[in-house]
């Protein structure tokens, strides 16, 4: 299998990953806004389909997020995920952040998929100097 990466998504595209993982559906302003919104967008395409995603999102400061590590259920296992998120952090070290700046990246992993971040340098939380990651839905 051929998997080539790009730097592009539509509204429609990114709501069929999300879907396919089960994750909570965007309406289409706030999809959008996601999509343009972002630091920087790396997909995995094989043939011509659109199957794997990761965005980085900050603050233009010393914040950075690491969000929508999507790969189809079908290209799981494949080490796809491992290389959108190599070129992610690709981009944060080699990009994003300049000599004598530093930042901090944020990400919330899946429930059992710690060790998968791990290998990227990131740590489990809670742990000896913080504690547990946080979460909150806001919907009205």
């Amino acid at each position: 299998m051929d998997i080539t990466f790009g730097n592009t998504i539509s509204v429609e595209e990114y709501h069929s990953l999300r879907k396919a993982v089960e994750w909570k559906e965007l309406d289409e302003v706030r999809a959008e806004n996601s999509i343009k919104n972002a630091l920087f967008i790396v997909t995995a395409i094989a043939d011509g389909k659109i199957i794997g995603l990761t965005r980085v999102g900050g603050d233009g400061g010393y914040t950075i997020f690491i969000t929508d590590v999507i790969v189809l259920p079908e290209y799981q296992k494949m080490g796809i995920g491992k290389q959108l998120m190599a070129k992610a952090m690709d981009f944060v070290k080699n990009d994003y952040v300049k000599d004598g700046q530093s930042v901090i990246i944020y990400l919330m992993s899946n429930k059992g998929l710690e060790h998968f971040y791990k290998q990227f340098g990131f740590e489990e939380r809670p742990n000896e100097k913080l504690g547990a990651g946080m979460t909150q839905w806001v919907e009205k």
